[in-house]
């Protein structure tokens, strides 16, 4: 299959790096590349190929706000728009704290796999999209972590803004405090709204504390996000996952295969891949349908999703597991709106605590410390390496 030409660019960010995991160096082999995209059960578990009948997202920008992304991985190359840098030091390109969590989410969104055919790799679930990497955070295993915790600043705000005004269609947020100190900040919740009157859909994390008291989960609960907790293969909420008020809607979250900037392959788990897969299935809405707002599609995924709860919703899993197919489908019927409309984000009744004012000086300290696992921020994606396995005959 020949995809359509991509703009070919650079993330514009001296991009940071990822955790040290214990790995297994990738390879060609095509035993070990059927390996890979036969280990990916998200894909077929959201019914992807039959929403991939009326688009794979082509047209869409998702913006990751993240560890920043690498935009010359073989399975994201030609995807990746220049990007913006609100961290400013830390990790570069070759330092194994670079890049390792933003790149993992954007794979999961939009690879497009590489080699003959792009038969190989990691196939995303809107593989026609393109990543806008905006960097708000460093990796937990970045030497600068610990200035990080030093300088909390604004970049989670700032960079929400910067990406509904440089061409966001989405944006995907795999990162959240979910830590006993965890509160909304005005910021914060002023950018997210600011970004849904934008007409850009808000997707985040619901949380990795459902072992841990599960706490509240900040940027995941400001109204209007699409809020996403995880599930295993097969539909049962996985134990680490936040069960709060605020859940949206569930999505692979457990044994889920990422890329690395460092070539190879890993297995993980986390509320960070459930949010990137519920990211590329807006991306797909929004392909088809792009006259929706934020608001409609939110209510299209919570109207159509599948498997859902006794009773309807549940804090474990939302209104179900989210089915791009069909809110596609379901979308057909609807007339888009003007997303500027006040109740963008405070759509009528909203679960949980009430919009917090945001003052006009939105530019005070934000929630997160720009540090991956440091203080809780970031919901990291834990991960092993993928054993090589060969088919037999």
């Amino acid at each position: 299959m020949t995809r359509p030409s991509r703009r070919r660019a650079r993330a514009a960010a001296s991009v940071l790096f990822a955790a040290g995991f214990a790995v297994l160096p990738a390879t060609t082999a095509p035993a070990y590349a059927d390996t890979i995209r036969a280990r990916q059960w998200g894909p077929e578990a959201l019914h992807t190929a039959e929403a991939w009948r009326t688009t794979k997202g082509e047209g869409i920008t998702v913006a990751v706000l993240d560890t920043g992304v690498d935009a010359q991985h073989p399975d994201l190359e030609g995807s990746v728009l220049p990007g913006h840098d609100l961290i400013g030091f830390g990790a570069a390109r070759g330092d194994r704290a670079w890049a390792r969590h933003g790149t993992a989410m954007a794979g999961i969104i939009a690879g497009h796999g590489h080699g003959p055919g792009d038969g190989d790799g990691v196939l995303g679930i809107a593989p026609d999209a393109e990543i806008l990497p905006v960097r708000v955070i460093l990796e937990g295993t970045d030497k600068a972590r610990d200035k990080a915790r030093k300088t909390r600043g604004t970049a989670l705000a700032e960079g929400i803004r910067w990406a509904a005004d440089h061409g966001a269609d989405v944006i995907n947020l795999s990162l959240g405090d979910d830590s006993k100190s965890a509160h909304p900040d005005a910021g914060e919740d002023a950018a997210v709204q600011y970004a849904l009157a934008k007409g850009v859909s808000v997707v985040a994390s619901a949380g990795n504390g459902g072992e841990k008291g599960d706490h509240i989960s900040y940027p995941a609960a400001y109204p209007g996000v699409i809020a996403v907790t995880a599930v295993d293969r097969f539909g049962t909420r996985a134990s680490f996952s936040t069960r709060r008020w605020y859940a949206t809607v569930s999505a692979p979250g457990v044994d889920i295969v990422i890329a690395d900037p460092d070539r190879r392959y890993y297995e993980g788990w986390g509320t960070s891949a459930a949010a990137a897969f519920v990211s590329g299935a807006v991306a797909l809405v929004r392909a088809a349908h792009p006259d929706l707002t934020p608001a409609q599609i939110k209510q299209l995924l919570i109207d159509t999703a599948r498997s859902r709860p006794e009773g309807g919703r549940s804090d474990a899993k939302g209104y179900g597991t989210v089915d791009p197919a069909a809110a596609i489908k379901a979308g057909a019927r609807l007339k888009g709106a003007d997303p500027k409309n006040a109740t963008a984000g405070y759509r009528g009744t909203h679960f949980g605590p009430g919009p917090v004012a945001a003052p006009e000086e939105s530019r005070s300290f934000g929630l997160l410390a720009p540090v991956a696992g440091g203080l809780g921020a970031l919901l990291l994606l834990t991960a092993v390496a993928l054993r090589r396995t060969r088919r037999t005959p």
